[in-house]
């Protein structure tokens, strides 16, 4: 019985030497090698280790697709919520508009209250002049304080839902033209399985030029 002849590998050395030895030295094992077999022919090659700098591409690149995975999966279920959602463009406006009157009807509010608010502040300043150089009553210099703080809390109010409504008609615009889209797929996908099922008159007769 002839034992088996140990593996060949060829590598290369730091100085670019060419070495083919049936052991692959510890500090050559990190530079790439090829395994040949009785014949010399290549059968395996054994890559390089990785640099640190490779090893941080590739795991860049891995997150980056994890990243892309979860975009595009969550993508696909604001497609479908949307899909599911609205049947036509006027059930999106309606939305909009409703979403929208409520916004107006608290930023519509919060200005009446303001004005409210600024003609007491006006009664308070004429009571606050008659004053004169007196030390203010401790009820009037309350109230004035509790005015000024609530006008300041209205103007917060007033300009925080004016952002909201300007952020809400971006999202039903973008939902509208998203959802037009989907609707255009949907409708070529459709239009593309009748044409596939559809048979032509000749052939259905058996009628047709041969």
């Amino acid at each position: 019985c002839v034992p088996a002849r140990a593996a060949t590998y060829k590598w290369v050395d730091e100085k670019g030497v060419t070495h083919y030895t049936d052991k692959l030295p510890l500090d050559a094992a990190n530079k790439g090698s090829t395994v040949l077999d009785q014949q010399a022919r290549p059968v395996k090659k054994i890559d390089p280790a990785a640099t640190p700098e490779q090893v941080r591409a590739r795991e860049a690149e891995v997150e980056q697709k994890r990243a892309t995975a979860k975009l595009n999966e969550e993508t696909a279920r604001r497609d479908r919520a949307l899909v599911s959602s609205y049947t036509t463009e006027a059930e999106i406006d309606l939305a909009r508009a409703r979403q929208l009157g409520t916004i107006d009807g608290q930023i519509e509010s919060a200005q009446a209250y303001t004005v409210s608010l600024r003609k007491r502040k006006a009664e308070l300043d004429k009571r606050k002049a008659a004053e004169g150089d007196k030390p203010l009553p401790i009820v009037l210099e309350r109230e004035l304080e509790g005015t000024d703080t609530e006008l300041a809390k209205q103007a917060r109010l007033i300009e925080q839902k004016q952002a909201e409504r300007t952020v809400v008609v971006a999202k039903y615009d973008a939902d509208k033209a998203r959802w037009r889209e989907l609707k255009s797929i949907t409708d070529a996908n459709a239009a593309a399985a009748r044409g596939n099922t559809a048979v032509h008159p000749a052939a259905a007769s058996g009628t047709g030029r041969k």
